[in-house]
């Protein structure tokens, strides 16, 4: 999954600039003599009367948006038909600030289009509109039509019917079924008043000012306040995000549990970066839900603790050292081995050929150290300049931090950006041929991607090989969302690629060795119910060890109002057959407003 903080461009980028864009043109004129909001709407996601002009439509302005892109207002008949499925709002974009204000009675004539937040390449459903609009101010300060009450009875408990095989597993022209699924229900009321009411924070506030809630609190709760996502058929229908058209200031920084008391209502509406959005111009109160930062144990000395931890684009400049140092010495408690992703060289994005990070690993370890943990070791290899991925001229790698104390890492030479490592056997025990050594670094699969590190450590006369992963991110995955139902998964096909280099390479590992310890670990950018842990799985070459965790524990990032795995720790059946395996995904990020990354850290301890 791309950074919350490099992917987006923006917070608010619905309906922006051209009217006409994503629109579906009908040529029939309008009767302006009847034209009503829910003809506007029609039943199913897109209007009957796109690319036709209307005139008089009458309505109560229901909110203001007069910053950012998409500057307009919200107009609700007061007045609603008896279908369900047509909803009596719809947004009026202005371009500019509009003159108008809540509760005032207005005429619009303009001419209807469907938007596509974001660009018809993102496979987002659309948004009904009234563009290049004449507004006539009826009367002034009218009773706002009353919200639709969203809440768990309201909510289906199915997510989305089946696409159109016929429109390319489009929903866009299918009846809507709110009464039978959530995506249609939440389409059905489009543009109108809603609100929610004491409702639990399943994602905490980000830097857009945005949170996300649930309306149901059962769903696939956690312990600890949120939402697990367990498989590609469990949605978590009641999920709605927040965002508000008072100040910014005025936002609650939000965690995880805690609970927006009281009334929160406003327009809903529908923007790229998560669906359906509660617009609030009334939020409820923020109640504390005292979350804390999880603390794992301490490995005992016959345990070996081995760790992942993405660091999210960690370079010289950033203010996070102590943070990170603080997380990795007292909540993870200093272990053995740590995987680091997303490790920038030394001058960050700046975008001049650096390719080196020592700077940036030398600042964490001295941080850790000033912190009271031990004086790490470390070992990477640079990548090629601009080949890997991410920030560009970030540079990220993958970097081993180790413990001498506890530890030792086996060097051999050979390894770089370029050369394969491979295995051979020496006195029938496997062996890397470079280590730190790169996974067939000139794999196609690793096109613009992080390519594996490859190492070997002893540990009390033991050796154990770990395998260092950033898999391919999800950037292009069409959202739950979108108008392709179910949504495509682009993304997986490069990620199916790089999981199958990395289960050979285990593989050949094994087959050197049968009962060698191996991990893969990192930041696979999948879910642990997901193909590509099923790839890296293989035939038992390798066991995601996140699965030993109870289903409402499984989580390690979260994202749109879903706790999920991203990062694993997948070991070989010589770990998980000692009965002595411990794992800890250690929530001290994901679900916490003012988190130093947007992925938990893991730990795995065993007696090798």
């Amino acid at each position: 999954m791309p950074s919350k903080r490099t992917a987006r461009i923006g917070a608010l980028t619905v309906a922006a600039v051209c009217s006409t864009v994503s629109a579906v043109v009908l040529t029939t004129p309008a009767q302006a003599d009847t034209v009503h909001i829910h003809d506007i709407q029609g039943t199913t996601r897109t209007s009957p009367l796109a690319g036709a002009k209307v005139s008089d439509v009458p309505g109560i302005v229901t909110g203001v948006r007069t910053y950012g892109s998409s500057k307009g207002f919200w107009l609700q008949d007061p007045t609603p038909d008896a279908d369900p499925a047509t909803s009596e709002g719809v947004f009026v974009f202005t371009s500019s600030a509009p003159k108008v204000a809540v509760g005032d009675s207005v005429t619009v004539t303009g001419t209807i289009s469907e938007y596509v937040p974001g660009g018809a390449s993102t496979g987002n459903q659309s948004v009904t509109e009234v563009t290049k609009p004449t507004v006539t101010v009826v009367s002034s300060g009218n009773a706002v039509p009353a919200a639709t009450v969203v809440d768990a009875r309201s909510v289906p408990d199915d997510y989305a019917p089946a696409g159109d095989t016929a429109a390319g597993g489009s929903v866009n022209a299918l009846a809507l079924e709110p009464a039978t699924y959530a995506l249609d229900y939440y389409e059905s009321l489009e543009g109108m008043n809603v609100q929610v009411a004491d409702t639990r924070v399943v994602t905490a506030t980000d830097p857009y000012t945005e949170l996300w809630v649930t309306v149901k609190p059962h769903e696939h709760a956690t312990l600890r306040g949120g939402t697990v996502y367990g498989s590609y058929t469990s949605q978590n229908t009641g999920r709605i995000q927040i965002q508000s058209l008072g100040a910014t200031a005025d936002f609650p920084a939000a965690n995880v549990g805690d609970k927006l008391a009281g009334t929160t209502a406003g327009p809903l509406d529908y923007n790229q970066f998560g669906g359906y959005t509660l617009v609030a111009n009334q939020l409820g109160t923020l109640q504390k839900g005292g979350l804390e930062r999880e603390t794992t144990r301490k490995q005992s000395r016959g345990e070996l603790a081995v760790a992942t931890y993405n660091v999210e684009n960690l370079d010289p400049g950033d203010g996070t050292f102590a943070a990170h140092a603080s997380a990795i010495v007292n909540n993870l408690n200093s272990p053995d081995i740590v995987s680091l992703e997303e490790i920038q060289d030394n001058n960050g994005a700046t975008d001049d050929g650096t390719v080196a990070a020592d700077q940036t690993v030398n600042k964490l370890i001295d941080a850790i150290v000033a912190a009271g943990g031990p004086t790490y070791q470390w070992r990477s290899i640079d990548p090629v300049n601009d080949q890997d991925g991410g920030e560009p001229g970030g540079n990220i790698r993958q970097v081993f931090l180790f413990n001498p104390e506890r530890v030792s890492f086996t060097d051999r030479a050979g390894g770089d950006s370029a050369t394969a490592v491979g295995v051979t056997k020496v006195h029938g025990k496997a062996q890397l041929t470079a280590s730190p050594g790169r996974v067939d670094p000139a794999n196609e699969a690793w096109k613009s991607s992080r390519k594996p590190l490859a190492g070997e450590f002893v540990f009390r006369g033991h050796t154990v090989f770990v395998i260092a992963n950033h898999l391919n991110s999800k950037g292009g995955d069409q959202g739950l969302t979108a108008q392709y139902q179910p949504p495509a998964r682009s993304s997986e096909v490069q990620r199916h690629a790089q999981a199958t280099v990395v289960n050979a390479f285990v593989d050949e590992i094994l087959k050197t060795q049968k009962n060698a310890d191996v991990i893969a670990l990192g930041d696979m950018n999948d879910f642990e119910f997901s193909d590509t842990a099923k790839i890296l799985e293989g035939d038992g070459e390798l066991w995601s060890a996140i699965k030993s965790l109870p289903k409402s524990q499984r989580y390690t990032y979260d994202y749109q109002g879903n706790a999920q795995v991203l990062d694993q720790i997948l070991v070989s059946p010589s770990i998980r057959k000692g009965c002595d395996l411990a794992y800890d995904s250690v929530h001290i990020n994901s679900e916490f407003s003012d988190q130093i990354s947007d992925h938990d850290p893991q730990v795995l301890r065993f007696r090798p």
